[in-house]
């Protein structure tokens, strides 16, 4: 959890820089819609990578779809705690 919660961070603080020479403030300025479009477009990839069986690709393409799900988190307000929350109140159900 410590690398989830210290890479949000890091997007929180890089959504204020300049779009120009940030690529999370560049995905924050494009919006909500464009924030989603990419964590869809990484999940897709982490699935293909699954179904060629392509150990790698799969490690690859989950790691960019978790960056990319931070990035959708932090724009909806909703911090990586608040779903690990979630989870722990679903254990055993």
């Amino acid at each position: 959890m410590d690398i989830l919660q210290r890479l949000y961070e890091v997007v929180l603080e890089r959504r204020k820089a300049d779009p120009e020479e940030s690529y999370v403030a560049k995905r924050f300025k494009q919006g909500t819609a464009k924030i989603a479009q990419k964590f869809g477009e990484e999940a897709v990839e982490t699935v293909i990578a699954a179904m060629q069986e392509d150990k790698k690709e799969v490690i690859s393409e989950s790691a960019d779809m978790i960056f990319h799900w931070l990035l959708l988190l932090a724009d909806a307000g909703v911090s990586p705690q608040d779903v690990m929350d979630e989870l722990t109140r679903r254990t055993g159900i």
